[in-house]
């Protein structure tokens, strides 16, 4: 569940500077970014996570803090702070804020919510991002996740948006080396943090947007993941953005997916699910598949099949 939008869309984050200017009289407010640095904002932010997670369901009677159904809090959702490239200022927050939560609730899984952009910590994987601003929005997917109470790491995948929206294998080439870069660093310089890709998709207003394309980049996403866990590595799921039940779809911001009308999405999806199931109910994590469970898995839907 995430905490609050770096994007204008449901308040975000310059909802609290619009509260700090017209509550508290915070005349001296010029960014959006004060968000990360003042006082008064930083208290807003605390004491709308203290009230959301000692909130109690009205259907359940379960505290949000104490509910099993909720995975994981998200500071943030596409955390940036262009003001401060170097990545100091949104550092700083992400530590406070990461400790604030887990003195409420120390049970929920945390992670940041930010879209996995290489900054200075590691100037030798910065060509990997998929632009120059990505480097200059004060985030750093190594720095960031070294945060104490951050359990885990999520990124973001958005060819379309990022490198060009015209659909093209380039968008398939960049995915794929998106995602295995992150799946390393996490294994190699986050001591083995599990990475979930927490968005990805492609939209139907790309130029050249087919539903074949988007099955293909999903099955690209699909294998990456299941080879990771396959090998106990450090790829951990993965969640398309977006799925919509029927009728909804007022609300699509051209990457809505509705299953019962996208019978081919789904049966991706479907089978996936079953594989990562089996997987995880016959071996272990990090079992590399070397016992015999492997023999009784259902050649129908083995997961080795690609």
């Amino acid at each position: 569940m995430s905490l609050v939008n770096n994007w204008e869309s449901y308040g975000g984050k310059s909802q609290y500077v619009k509260w700090g200017k017209e509550f508290a009289g915070l005349t001296n407010l010029t960014s959006d970014d004060d968000f990360f640095t003042h006082p008064t904002l930083r208290t807003y932010y605390k004491n709308h996570v203290k009230t959301l997670l000692n909130r109690v369901n009205t259907f359940t009677n379960v505290t949000y803090k104490n509910d099993p159904t909720i995975f994981a809090w998200e500071l943030m959702n596409e955390a940036r702070c262009s003001s401060d490239p170097s990545g100091d200022t949104l550092q700083a927050w992400i530590q406070e804020m990461a400790m604030h939560i887990k003195s409420i609730d120390p049970n929920h899984l945390l992670e940041i919510g930010v879209e996995g952009f290489y900054g200075p910590s590691t100037p030798d994987m910065v060509q990997l991002n998929p632009n120059k601003v990505a480097q200059q929005v004060g985030t750093d997917f190594i720095i960031n996740h070294q945060a104490l109470g951050i359990d885990f790491a999520s990124v973001h995948m958005y060819a379309d948006s990022w490198i060009s929206p015209s659909i093209s294998n380039t968008h398939l080439k960049f995915v794929t080396s998106w995602m295995k870069s992150h799946i390393e660093d996490a294994e190699k310089k986050l001591g083995g943090m599990p990475v979930i890709f927490s968005e990805f998709g492609v939209s139907v207003r790309d130029n050249g947007y087919n539903a074949s394309f988007r099955d293909t980049l999903i099955s690209t996403v699909y294998k990456t993941i299941l080879d990771s866990t396959k090998k106990g590595g450090s790829g951990a799921g993965s969640l398309v953005w977006q799925l919509f039940p029927e009728d909804t779809e007022y609300m699509n911001d051209g990457y809505a997916i509705v299953l019962s009308k996208s019978q081919s999405t789904s049966n991706i999806i479907s089978l996936h699910s079953t594989r990562l199931m089996l997987f995880n109910s016959r071996c272990s994590w990090r079992c590399h598949w070397v016992c015999n469970k492997k023999k009784n898995v259902v050649p129908s839907i083995d997961v080795d099949d690609q």
